[in-house]
């Protein structure tokens, strides 16, 4: 079940919401037919569950929003970008743990 904590991302919200963002922001950049994505999703959620008002959790569908996949040159899902004062300040590329994901939003 997918965490009412996630945020949707965007091409039309992105810069409003996470390069705006005055808290970290963890970004799935994620794809509808990607297992290795399916497979993290319970982990981004547990994570916007735990880090709730110290980190702003989302995806971002890649299909859906292709110009901000391209910008900031997502090759394979999942990747996952972490934001800070508007500038991507870490990335994991494949599946991974829960513990590297916080690990990257403390970096």
């Amino acid at each position: 079940m997918a965490s009412s904590k996630v945020h949707v991302f965007n091409d039309a919200n992105f810069d409003q919401e996470v390069l705006k963002a005055t808290v970290p922001v963890l970004v799935d950049f994620t794809a509808t037919w990607c297992g290795p994505c399916k497979a993290l999703a319970p982990i981004v959620d547990q994570i916007a569950e735990e880090l709730d008002g110290k980190v702003k959790v989302g995806k971002l569908d890649i299909d859906d929003s292709p110009m901000t996949a391209g910008k900031y040159g997502v090759r394979g899902v999942p990747t996952v970008m972490v934001f800070k004062q508007g500038a991507r300040s870490a990335q994991h590329v494949g599946l991974t743990t829960k513990q590297k994901l916080v690990a990257l939003t403390e970096e």
